[in-house]
């Protein structure tokens, strides 16, 4: 499975962007997808998940903002990020399950077998 993250750059605070992350392999609609980010200095952590069932989660300052969906006959999953803010600001990964197996654990990094090689979001004040 080989993931392309794509849609980051540079916007004002209040803006909004789509991140789009293309997965390879003919099973997608069964993959459990995720997109995570890391600031400088910082660990990676969870930003929102999306179950093959559709089933979606979200880390709690993301709430209300932050919209994951997906498009299986695209092969692709999309995270709308709006009303953007200087704390968003990361490179942000998308991530893929393809066993769709551990939605349980769809906040851990571990729970994730392939990973896109990340679009950096940055927001200015």
């Amino acid at each position: 499975v080989q993931l392309q993250a794509s849609g980051g750059g540079l916007v004002q605070a209040g803006d909004s962007l789509r991140l789009s992350c293309a997965a390879s392999g003919r099973t997608f609609s069964s993959y459990d997808m995720g997109w995570f980010c890391q600031a400088p200095g910082k660990e990676r952590e969870f930003v929102a998940a999306i179950a093959w069932t559709g089933s979606t989660d979200y880390r709690n300052s993301v709430k209300g903002r932050f919209t994951i969906s997906r498009d299986n006959a695209k092969n692709t999953v999309y995270l709308q990020m709006n009303s953007l803010k200087p704390e968003d600001t990361a490179v942000y990964y998308c991530a893929a399950d393809p066993n769709g197996s551990r939605w349980y654990l769809r906040t851990r990094l571990t729970s994730y077998d392939y990973w896109g090689q990340g679009t950096l979001v940055t927001v200015s004040s």
